[in-house]
């Protein structure tokens, strides 16, 4: 059988910005038969996300993620239907999902590494599973829970970085919920910002790109800032940072302005922001979701719960063929997607 796959076709350097002809598509062909614990999926929708900016490079930097390499077929989140089965508890039809899951038409996959998935937690909306109720939802919610320290009543500020993207327009939300009174997200366009406000509740937006970030956060949070969820690092974090209160929390869960560059992560703060957070005893510890595994679970029902009451609103950009997996990356890369970053593959449920 003919299948098609993208690979890495070359890495754009440490300090480098990826490009979509970072990437290649090949065609291979699969066994035409499974072995025993394998199943054959057909790939319905694949999930690109800040974090494979470290795959490109043959040193991630971290010893959970495993540097993509050249010629070979690049793997993330994905969601698909199984075609045949020689797995004891999968069946022909199942939909699964996996971390690890091949950039490619169909596959032959170890059904161990597999996690079945149950369309009703999403009413059917299966791409789901690789945003507001997958990993990213998870991390969003997570990291408010853990590190947010929010107190439901106590009148808290929080600002969120990145705030249109696949973390941050869940993160917000989930602020609200926990409990925060007030939420802020900064963001580069006025149709984010203008989606933001008008239709995932925040309170107040602030474009980046457009007059001075720092007297706009003021204005937008008049009695400082208590938790800030950073997606981005660098300037603009350094602008919240001097705005928030004393024993205020960060929730570092990415610094995607930092990925093209040959910086440690978390990138260390400058010595002035650095002597601001010390002084005002604000956290900023790591966080890797992965590390809260015992949580997955109940935190997928709630998230669930959320979306099925209209509580927690989710947002996708879609782009469709396996053939523009590169220009969907590079794309997310640059925040050309409001929500979550999505490459439909195929919609056909038939089997």
């Amino acid at each position: 059988m003919i299948i098609q796959r993208v690979v890495l076709n070359s890495r754009p350097g440490k300090n480098g910005n990826p490009v979509a002809d970072n990437f290649r598509m090949e065609e291979v062909s699969l066994p035409d038969n499974i072995k025993e614990g394998q199943v054959q999926v057909r790939t319905l929708y694949l999930s690109v996300d800040p974090y494979m900016r470290c795959k490109m490079n043959e040193d991630t930097g971290t010893d959970y993620l495993a540097p993509w390499q050249l010629s070979q077929v690049v793997d993330g989140g994905g969601i698909g239907i199984i075609e045949e089965s020689k797995h004891t508890n999968l069946a022909k039809g199942d939909f699964v999902t996996s971390f690890y899951w091949p950039w490619q038409t169909k596959a032959i996959l170890d059904g161990n590494g597999l996690e079945k998935v149950d369309p009703q937690l999403v009413d059917g909306h299966l791409s789901y599973f690789l945003g507001a109720i997958g990993m990213p939802g998870l991390t969003s919610l997570i990291g408010v829970q853990e590190k947010g320290h929010i107190s439901a009543g106590s009148n808290q500020t929080m600002v969120v970085s990145g705030a249109a993207g696949a973390c941050g327009s869940l993160a917000g939300q989930i602020g609200h919920l926990l409990g925060c009174s007030r939420v802020v997200g900064i963001c580069g366009t006025h149709e984010k910002c203008l989606f933001l406000t008008s239709e995932l509740g925040f309170d107040a937006a602030v474009n980046y790109k457009k007059g001075n970030v720092a007297e706009q956060l003021r204005e937008s949070c008049p009695a400082g800032v208590d938790v800030y969820f950073d997606n981005v690092g660098g300037d603009i974090s350094d602008t919240v940072i001097t705005q928030m209160n004393q024993n205020s929390h960060i929730i570092l869960c990415g610094q995607i302005s930092q990925y093209n560059k040959d910086v440690p992560y978390p990138p260390p703060l400058s010595p002035a922001v650095e002597a601001i957070q010390k002084e005002r005893n604000i956290t900023r510890e790591r966080f890797t979701v992965l590390n809260y595994k015992d949580k997955f679970q109940p935190g997928l029902l709630l998230l669930s719960q959320w979306f099925k009451e209209g509580k927690l609103k989710i947002k996708e950009t879609v782009i469709n063929g396996l053939e523009n997996m590169g220009v969907a990356f590079q794309s997310m890369m640059t925040g050309g997607n409001i929500g979550k970053q999505i490459v439909c593959i195929s919609e056909d449920f038939s089997l």
